[in-house]
């Protein structure tokens, strides 16, 4: 029942939150301080489109996809000549690595422009073998390769199997790739409509068996919209299995891992980089063909119109399509969620950042979590208890999915 209010809430506040405004184009404001930033670069190509997947992201095509690569190039320098610098680095999709050189390019151009300590790319299976030889002398520090499951079966469902090969040739193909990147992370899904506990249990093994330096293990989220598109190919969606399979993956992960956030699992003491970028930096910025970004309290979209970002940027415009300016309110709740997602938020962090009213406006929210046993206060920080650590993945899917709920409206009005 909690599970369920929980949901249905947290569902209708991040919708809600979520309504960007459109009209007049926001114009990209100088950036006012030197707060730790991190620099998005959305890649939107893929060789073939996955049935789940809700980013903004088209069948590659090599010119258009030059022609991308050299605007995007363009668009960070419109950041750069607003005074922003960026410690971090994502490069996500779509595929960044479909056209590699042209992705090394723009690596190299971001670490001259920006102070770039660390850079984290997306890349599928199939391009491994071309990631390990053309990235590893930028250098990336973190390969995060998106498998989503071993199981062929499943493969096939998501129509992955024909593009990336077998569960046992892509576990072959990461064990050759360990070691040649600080981390290497694998993407994994959980609560498939037809995945069952054995499907579960033998990729959890496989994984093990593997060691790789980090697990990421998404339960599934979809928008409204790719839904439809998902159910019609793999069934219909059931939430009453997902915490289940979620205490099996910690209970089988967590004596050789360490959390990272709630789903991320690292080897590494200190975790490093992980995919949830919004956890680790309070700011970023979105660049590319729909991307999204936060800074300044403002959560903003780019266009998703590939031709018009790319007319846009080359005009000297910043190709920002609609966004949305927080309360401070929303900003603190913003914060609550992100940093408990990271596991601990300490107490000084709000009232420093936001100052005794909004701090105190947060008292019920973590009032009503404390009495509930998700939350617990430990020296000087609110932090997330393995009964909360449930509940937060259930407020992070809802958040992702209203993001992509919103992707998909930008994309039916391109």
């Amino acid at each position: 029942m909690l599970k369920t209010i929980l949901t249905r809430l947290v569902r209708d506040e991040f919708n809600r939150t979520l309504s960007f405004e459109e009209g007049q184009r926001p114009d990209l404001p100088e950036c006012p301080d030197d707060l730790p930033r991190l620099l998005y670069l959305h890649v939107p190509f893929c060789r073939r489109l996955c049935p789940y997947c809700s980013f903004n992201r088209i069948p590659f095509e090599k010119e258009t996809c030059r022609s991308y690569f050299k605007a995007l190039r363009k668009e960070m320098g419109l950041y750069k000549a607003r005074g922003y610098d960026f410690q971090g680095l994502y490069a996500g999709g779509g595929t960044p690595t479909v056209m590699p050189e042209e992705l090394v390019e723009t690596l190299h151009l971001a670490n001259e422009l920006f102070a770039v300590r660390e850079i984290s790319v997306e890349t599928n299976p199939d391009d491994l073998r071309a990631a390990g030889e053309t990235l590893a002398g930028v250098p990336v520090q973190r390969l995060s390769v998106g498998v989503q499951s071993f199981q062929d079966g499943l493969l096939k469902e998501m129509d992955r199997y024909e593009k990336y090969g077998s569960g046992q040739q892509i576990a072959a193909s990461l064990r050759e790739l360990q070691g040649r990147f600080p981390t290497l992370n694998v993407d994994m899904i959980f609560n498939f409509p037809t995945q069952t506990e054995a499907m579960l249990e033998d990729d959890l093994c496989r994984l093990v068996d593997l060691g790789v330096d980090q697990i990421t293990y998404y339960p599934l989220m979809v928008s409204d919209y790719t839904r439809r598109e998902m159910e019609a190919k793999m069934g219909l969606l059931d939430y009453r299995k997902e915490e289940r399979f979620y205490r099996r993956i910690v209970e089988r992960l967590t004596p050789a891992y360490r959390f990272s956030s709630a789903w991320c699992f690292s080897k590494a003491a200190s975790g490093g980089i992980i995919d949830e970028y919004i956890v680790q930096y309070g700011e970023y910025a979105g660049l590319g063909s729909g991307s999204i970004g936060y800074l300044g309290g403002a959560c903003y979209a780019n266009t998703f119109n590939i031709p018009e970002y790319v007319r846009l940027v080359e005009a000297g415009r910043p190709p920002i399509q609609a966004r949305r300016l927080f309360s401070r309110r929303e900003m603190a709740r913003y914060d609550l969620l992100m940093n408990l997602f990271g596991l601990k938020l300490p107490k000084s962090y709000l009232f420093k950042k936001y100052g005794p009213r909004a701090y105190f406006g947060l008292a019920r929210d973590l009032g009503a979590f404390m009495l509930i046993g998700a939350l617990k206060y430990k020296e000087g920080s609110f932090c997330l208890t393995g009964r909360g650590a449930y509940l937060w993945v259930i407020m992070m899917r809802e958040f992702f999915t209203a993001v992509n709920n919103f992707r998909d409206y930008c994309r039916k009005r391109m």
